[in-house]
């Protein structure tokens, strides 16, 4: 097996441009903040226990090697994380968090300024604003009005994929019975998530798999 062969075994459905996409977003708005920063430090030890090597890391993430290399060394002794499954049918809330997040990304660039839920999916992606439970039911409320309103010109999968996190986070207590358990944090999980659906919807995808 080659190392690229076995990084894929490791990170499932995550691919480089997803890497790199999920930093350059995180780069935008490094200056938003500690908790960008942290958050590109968390990616940085998941990625490095996935067997991603530092230099692959750091050429996606547009830093240098040694900075990579400090970040990782941070957490060198707190071990591989728990294995994490990335496919998009998962109910924790942070998971759905970044799958919402991701779908009002995706109707903001679709309509631009005169989606409903353009505004904050931008504050949250800027770290203006925190997912908060009230925030999120907010965003929730403007995604399904873009939906109603747009109906004729969105793909039906942009529907099906409101439905299906809508019903996990009225459930949430659903996620204990998904094998989600990871030591990633919330913030990882929302990105990698949001990431996903994005490239999920992008790609035409109807609904989760």
């Amino acid at each position: 097996m080659t190392g690229e062969e076995d990084t894929h075994h490791h990170t499932g459905a995550l691919t480089e441009e997803q890497a790199r996409r999920m930093f350059a977003g995180m780069n935008e708005v490094i200056r938003a903040g500690e908790e960008m920063r942290r958050l590109r430090t968390e990616m940085i030890r998941v990625l490095t226990g996935w067997g991603w090597t530092q230099d692959r890391i750091a050429r996606l993430a547009d830093m240098s090697q040694p900075a990579v290399s400090k970040q990782a060394a941070k957490h060198r002794t707190d071990g591989p994380p728990v294995p994490m499954g990335l496919a998009l049918d998962q109910y924790d809330v942070p998971w759905l968090e970044g799958r919402l997040w991701g779908l009002a990304e995706e109707i903001s660039e679709a309509f631009g300024d005169t989606a409903r839920c353009a505004r904050l999916a931008d504050a949250l992606a800027r770290g203006r604003k925190r997912f908060t439970p009230g925030n999120v039911d907010a965003l929730r409320r403007l995604v399904e009005e873009d939906l109603r309103l747009h109906r004729a010109e969105l793909p039906a999968g942009h529907r099906s994929a409101y439905d299906e996190i809508s019903r996990g986070l009225d459930v949430p207590p659903k996620a204990a019975a998904t094998g989600t358990a990871t030591t990633a944090s919330a913030s990882v999980r929302r990105a990698l998530a949001h990431r996903i659906q994005r490239d999920h919807l992008g790609s035409g995808g109807t609904a989760a798999n």
